[in-house]
């Protein structure tokens, strides 16, 4: 049985759409935290699953799905 995968998720919107995002993709299940922040990205989710598989179909087929969004980049948690 293995660990259940942690990833955060960076998010670039468009402009003026940070709040509308992080508050739609809080609502998928398996996202754990969504915020809109400052700087180079305008969003950071924390998202969980249970394995690498089922958090590329999380990323892809949700929250990639939501409108605003013109970019992502999923960073998995690793522990060395």
């Amino acid at each position: 049985m293995s660990d259940i995968v942690h990833a955060y998720i960076l998010i670039q919107t468009e402009v003026g759409k940070a709040a509308s995002v992080a508050e739609e993709i809080a609502l998928i299940s398996g996202v754990t935290l969504a915020e809109d922040v400052t700087g180079p990205y305008d969003v950071i989710v924390r998202a969980e699953a249970a394995n690498v598989d089922e958090l590329g179909r999380l990323v892809v087929a949700k929250v990639q799905g939501v409108s605003g969004i013109t970019r992502t980049l999923t960073c998995p948690v690793v522990h060395i």
